[in-house]
């Protein structure tokens, strides 16, 4: 876009009316909207206060929490911020059991807060199909009390939604046949939605086209999944052509709503995000994709344009995460999608606001990426496209046997090779066995996004897992 002044005429500098002229022609149309997501599992991060302090310096007015921590919630009272809290999947059977528990929560979690802190929306549980104990059909139950508790309290303004997963999907390429898994269908996803209708609410989606590209390097465009010029992908069902990853996810999702003739539902992005850092095997994570990707997306979404199947809905995202966090399990990744280091500055600079784009803060400084580390290329790594599931040893003895209890039972994995006598029982170690049976449960799953996390106990690999003499399985 050209931007155009004359000194002789106007006193507005050259950004101001480039700013102005950029925002005249984006209310011609509603534009997305940009959030961070504030997690806080790490020991060096700043705190609330200074975090809040950080947010308004950078115009940012919507986050979203992953609990009802009191500093945060404290710390963002009259800050203009919006807020979105949530309730922890170990708390959901609880919710589900009856509103005397949701109207405490309500009370002691929004109610002390509300207004000062200008909290907009409820996540009931986070991903909940994919994790790794059956919670699934509380999910539903809990979403009704904590909303029946909230117009009890006169807090009916505030959504009530639930985040999922892209691994909920039975299909989604190409991206018209978009479909819900056809067991959570009936049970969980109808009655979601039909509560998301009667109570004027949104799906909440969690979408990474990082997972996807670093899986399947060979066969997906870094350009494509990076929203840079590339030649596009046309959907073979529909005729309509894709430029981005991210949109054809997202559309993905909306026809597996529509064939469930939920089409009218609002969808909302929250989280996305690209890994400034990975493993070697990692095809794809490092600083300067992750700038062209969250770079790029921030700049699709404040433009108000729609996607190719739903083209006049805006798509507000919740970007993933404020800050690198230490102590998250599983690869390096993991520990690298903030878009600031704990001392607060920046991993890669990239426009969060419509005054940032028109001022040009979209470009990763020499410095930032001359330290980063380089992907090793795919013939270096030995990616194919293929990966495995394993345990997390980290995790503990404990999250590891009810993980791998739950992968060989309501999992539904083929853990018969693991059983004494078997041919994959030794080595007879719990991670071991746990490995096999998580990989089983992610194979048979066609490799889903969700489907190796299992609570933070599992992780994906890109070279062939071996234990013992026993081979892993490839698919199913």
């Amino acid at each position: 876009m050209l931007c155009f002044y004359r000194p002789k005429q106007s006193m507005a500098s050259p950004a101001f009316s480039c700013f102005l002229l950029l925002t005249s022609i984006f209310a011609l149309a509603e534009s997305g909207s940009v959030g961070l997501n504030w997690g806080r599992v790490a020991n060096d991060l700043p705190s609330p206060a200074k975090v809040v302090e950080l947010l308004k310096s950078q115009g940012i007015t919507l986050v979203k929490l992953y609990d009802t921590y009191d500093g945060a919630l404290t710390a963002l009272a009259d800050s203009g911020i919006s807020v979105v809290v949530a309730l922890p999947n170990e708390q959901l059977s609880s919710a589900a059991a009856g509103q005397s528990f949701t109207d405490s929560w309500v009370q002691s979690s929004i109610s002390k807060y509300y207004p000062s802190t200008k909290i907009v929306a409820v996540a009931v549980g986070n991903e909940v199909f994919a994790a790794p104990n059956n919670i699934s059909n509380f999910l539903v139950p809990a979403m009704n009390n904590v909303y029946a508790s909230l117009v009890k309290y006169n807090l009916s303004d505030i959504s009530v939604s639930s985040p999922i997963a892209l691994s909920s999907l039975q299909t989604s390429y190409p991206t018209s046949s978009g479909s819900f898994k056809s067991d959570l269908v009936e049970p969980v996803i109808k009655p979601m939605l039909a509560f998301l209708r009667k109570t004027g609410s949104y799906l909440m989606v969690n979408v990474y086209p990082f997972f996807a590209y670093s899986a399947n390097s060979d066969q997906i465009s870094l350009d494509y999944a990076l929203m840079k010029q590339n030649p596009g992908v046309v959907d073979s069902g529909n005729g309509l052509k894709y430029s981005s990853l991210f949109d054809a996810q997202v559309d993905a999702v909306y026809a597996a709503m529509s064939a469930i003739q939920y089409n009218d539902v609002k969808l909302v992005v929250t989280e996305t995000g690209w890994p400034s850092k990975g493993d070697s095997n990692e095809a794809g994570a490092g600083v300067e994709n992750a700038a062209a990707y969250n770079g790029n997306l921030v700049k699709r979404v404040l433009t108000g344009k729609g996607t190719p199947l739903r083209p006049n809905n805006t798509v507000d995202v919740y970007l993933f995460a404020l800050f690198n966090e230490n102590q998250k399990p599983g690869p390096t990744s993991e520990r690298n999608y903030g878009l600031f280091y704990p001392d607060e500055k920046k991993v890669y600079s990239i426009p969060l606001t419509l005054e940032q784009i028109a001022n040009g803060a979209d470009n990763v400084s020499k410095a930032q990426v001359a330290t980063a580390p380089a992907p090793a290329p795919a013939e270096q790594t030995g990616q194919t496209g293929q990966t495995w599931c394993v345990a997390n040893g980290k995790t503990g003895a404990e999250k590891l046997q009810a993980a791998l209890d739950y992968a060989c039972g309501q999992g539904g994995a083929d853990c018969r090779p693991i059983q004494q006598g078997s041919a994959c029982y030794d080595p007879n170690t719990l991670e071991a066995h746990a490995s096999y049976a998580f990989n089983s449960y992610y194979q048979k799953n066609a490799r889903g996004t969700g489907t190796c996390y299992f609570g933070g106990a599992a992780y994906v690999v890109t070279q062939p897992p071996k234990y013992g003499e026993c081979d892993f399985p490839t698919g199913y």
